[in-house]
């Protein structure tokens, strides 16, 4: 958390810079390359893009890769549009800034923050994505099967491999399995063809509509489901909540096979 859904919601919202010129800038030094400042200041915003859960502002000199790690968020012109995360604090501490970007030569307010209170995010300069996987929204059946089809470890743990699926986080992950009725313990390369459709299919369908309400929290295995794992309300079964490879995975017994 954040995922490749509040990713897209934050490059959506950062549409409104686009055409702006960075007068100056502030960045925390240390989650930032040697020169940021320098290397930003004066240059022009020609376009926003996302890569997984990257976000990247394009300028006519360079390009800003935002990277959120588990808590940071972003405030443009003043407005967050996730105005808090699940698993983060709901305060808004200026000594919680990370990155500051002014524009069009205005001082006063900081038209980009992001704000991270446990300093596990990062910015880049010109950042190298060739390593990640297929993005979230380009996923095929095809792309999908030659990503798992030589991996033994469980399923959950391949499809949150960057380097597999760009942009998955863990709720994402629990929902279109879920969704598409596969254990996330199973090996990945155990997967049928219809059921590699089913994954595919589920990723395309669930996504875009929990990005309409809001993001990855906003699924069926919401917080508060997973928190307390009530009975799954497709078929009744207690909801199970399992470590796989460290990482929390919530899911239903009954009809994930």
């Amino acid at each position: 958390m954040p995922e490749g859904l509040e990713a897209e919601i934050w490059r959506t919202a950062l549409t409104s810079i686009v055409g702006r010129r960075i007068t100056c800038a502030w960045v925390d030094d240390r989650v930032a390359p040697p020169g940021f400042v320098r290397e930003v200041t004066g240059s022009s915003v020609a376009a926003i893009r996302r890569v997984g859960k990257v976000v990247l502002i394009d300028t006519d000199e360079t390009i800003i890769g935002l990277h959120f790690g588990m808590t940071g968020r972003l405030v443009i012109d003043g407005e967050a549009r996730i105005d808090r995360l699940e698993y983060a604090s709901g305060q808004d501490r200026p000594e919680w800034d990370r990155l500051r970007l002014f524009t069009n030569g205005t001082q006063a307010a900081a038209a980009v923050r992001l704000n991270d209170p446990r300093r596990l995010g990062r910015i880049s300069i010109d950042p190298d994505l060739t390593h990640l996987g297929v993005d979230i929204f380009d996923l095929s059946v095809t792309s999908l099967e030659d990503a798992l089809k030589r991996r033994r470890i469980a399923v959950k743990t391949a499809l949150l491999d960057q380097t597999v699926l760009a942009g998955l986080g863990n709720l994402c992950v629990d929902e279109v399995l879920w969704w598409a009725g596969i254990d996330p313990h199973r090996p990945a390369n155990s997967l049928e063809s219809d059921e590699m459709k089913r994954l595919e299919e589920m990723v395309r369908r669930r996504l875009p509509i929990m990005l309409r309400r809001g993001g990855s929290t906003s699924g069926v295995l919401s917080p508060e489901v997973r928190a307390a794992c009530p009975p799954c309300e497709r078929d009744g079964h207690p909801l199970r909540r399992d470590s796989i490879a460290s990482r929390t995975a919530v899911w239903c017994p009954g009809h994930q096979l």
